[in-house]
């Protein structure tokens, strides 16, 4: 078994005949949507979307494989200058389409006939909700002109100062303890066993911030005013309503998934105050004792087990889902193991084009891991459900992104907590999964929070570190409640958190919708039993060609209703009984 993945499915290097043939290539398709767009108008409205969608399928898969062999050659190895080069002459080649590809939905958008000519054509019908979301779409786009400039100031603008953040929290130093640590390494001490070193990591990790917390806070001003401006320009009431729009998803849906969370934070509150109390605290959780490990377990699994262990659950869920898995470690689709150089984290690119995926991770041999990786290889089963689409019909939304992998968690997790052997290890996995339900409650409704007070704010004044400081606790403590100590709270989790540098507002919610989407999901293959794969793959298979309503459709649920919501919330509630039973049992 490879411990690295092989990419000779798309290139065997940089020097490959073949990627030299496809680089060459792209200018020829470059050049050919600028000629297209040009001669639309003499063009048959029918003959001009098929050659349309013909040139870009073509298109799509080249540039995908330039793109992704690039990517993936980085992330692997980021010190790879060859790799880091092509993707910027990738970048600097396609936005010489950007005008084009304009025009050509602005012709789309504005043909009168669009839906007769969609039935008139099986191509056509199959790529219906992608050419009515183009029509969709041009009430919202700029003229060709303006859209090119729009992109070309990005790149100096917002684009550059999330550069700067990036570049500011990736080289400030901690003083943890008397020396000088970076700022993921002190973060990263949030989960040590010594209660001592935790605290001692948490207070170097605010003064750390104090370094740059004004050009950081200059960052996160010029972003959202320019998220603002755009919204403005676009002809959306506000960020959000662009965010949602972008989604696919209704405002009744994210009331819906808010509303069922604001109303069941006790819940979550209530296993911060359970393990606060355990480790000696009575005024709720204070926020650098939170991800403080409870329970043990000293099971390290080589990544032949983790395969072995992987089989033997999904075997009894899905064939298909069993059969991708041992294809992925036996034929070098996973890149495991940490070395200088390589990105951390975890994720799983697809390869459209190859029917195969690729995932990366850091494996340690820790059960965690093993998470890891069935959260990754559920994306891989994403892309496998979406194998009989055309190839424009990929692309799916944020908030559904996160479903399949999601669900592996939870196939994995429940499996885990049954068959635990000891009470410290059922300890340790019922405090994992609950640790990261919290964050994906509490914490990102504060953020999403903290992020609305921030446009709220920003178009009439600046707001400064301090400013920015005030709303971040005051998010945090609508959130939290009596779960955390309000004294020892987190005012700078707004210059931490990369997800608010970005034009894409409020990458929060959309991980909430995920992890309580896919909870509802298994909640309904566990009431209902194999009989719901079939309906659960038809819903991932559905994810690129409709709504996030219309998709939940396919398995009866009804997403603008809290009632769905709720009961995915509820179903925690017997894993934080038996957390409090086992806390009282082993904490005494």
């Amino acid at each position: 078994m490879n411990s690295e993945w092989s990419l000779d499915v798309l290139y065997k290097g940089f020097d490959d005949p073949k990627f030299t043939e496809d680089f060459k290539k792209l200018d020829g398709c470059i050049a050919s949507i600028n000629a297209f767009a040009a001669k639309l108008p003499e063009l048959d409205p029918k003959e001009a979307l098929i050659t349309y969608i013909t040139e870009s399928e073509k298109n799509l898969l080249l540039i995908e494989d330039l793109y992704s062999f690039a990517g993936l050659r980085s992330a692997a190895n980021t010190k790879d200058n060859e790799a880091n080069s092509v993707i910027g002459r990738l970048m600097g080649k396609l936005s010489g389409t950007t005008r084009a590809e304009t025009a050509i939905k602005k012709y789309i958008a504005n043909l009168p006939n669009l839906d007769e000519l969609i039935e008139s054509d099986p191509l056509l019908k199959e790529y219906e909700y992608m050419l009515k979301n183009i029509r969709a779409q041009q009430q919202h786009m700029l003229s060709e002109e303006c859209e090119e400039v729009a992109d070309l100031f990005n790149i100096s603008g917002a684009s550059a100062w999330s550069d700067l953040h990036g570049y500011l929290t990736s080289t400030v130093t901690a003083n943890y303890r008397g020396r000088e640590i970076g700022l993921s390494s002190v973060r990263n001490l949030a989960y040590d066993p010594d209660p001592a070193v935790r605290k001692d990591a948490y207070e170097a990790e605010l003064a750390c911030y104090k370094k740059i917390e004004d050009p950081i806070a200059f960052s996160l001003n010029s972003i959202k005013l320019q998220v603002i401006n755009s919204a403005r320009l676009r002809g959306f009431a506000s960020p959000l309503e662009q965010t949602l729009f972008g989604a696919h998803m209704k405002r009744e849906t994210l009331d819906a998934l808010l509303g069922a969370m604001n109303d069941h934070f006790d819940l979550f509150r209530r296993y911060l105050k359970v393990k606060a109390e355990a480790l000696g605290h009575k005024n709720g959780m204070p926020w650098y004792d939170m991800f403080a490990p409870m329970g043990s377990s000293d099971k390290k699994y080589t990544v032949e087990e983790a395969k072995e262990y992987l089989l033997k659950i999904f075997r009894g869920f899905d064939k298909d889902l069993a059969h991708m898995v041992e294809r992925a470690f036996d034929e070098a689709w996973i890149d495991f193991y940490p070395r200088e150089g390589k990105v951390g984290g975890a994720f799983c690119s697809g390869l459209a084009g190859h029917h195969q995926s690729r995932v990366l991770t850091n494996f340690d041999g820790s059960f965690s891991d093993i998470v890891t990786l069935a959260h990754e290889l559920g994306h891989a089963f994403h892309n496998l459900n979406l194998e009989n689409h055309r190839p424009l019909n990929n692309d799916y939304s944020m908030p559904v992104a996160e479903t399949a992998s999601t669900f592996n968690e939870n196939v994995i997790m429940n499996a885990a907590i049954a068959a635990a052997e000891t009470d410290e290890e059922k300890l340790m996995l019922i405090e994992s999964q609950l640790m990261d339900t919290t964050q994906i409650i509490c914490d990102i409704y504060s953020r999403y929070l903290f992020e609305t007070s921030v446009f709220e704010n920003r178009e009439e004044d600046f707001m400064p570190a301090a400013r920015m400081c005030e709303l971040m606790l005051d998010a945090q403590k609508k959130a939290y409640g009596d779960g955390l100590d309000q004294n020892a709270l987190h005012p700078y989790m707004w210059l931490c958190k990369g997800h608010y540098y970005s034009t894409l507002s409020f990458y929060n919610f959309p991980y909430a919708f995920g992890g309580l989407f896919a909870r509802g999901l298994y909640a309904k293959y566990v009431e209902e039993g194999p009989s719901f794969v079939p309906t659960y793959r038809k819903l991932l298979f559905t994810t690129p060609i409709a709504t996030v309503e219309d998709t939940a459709k396919v398995a009866g649920i009804d997403l603008t209703k809290k009632d769905f919501w709720e009961k995915s919330l509820l179903s925690y509630e017997k894993n934080v009984d038996e957390f409090e039973r086992l806390v009282k049992k082993l904490y005494k």
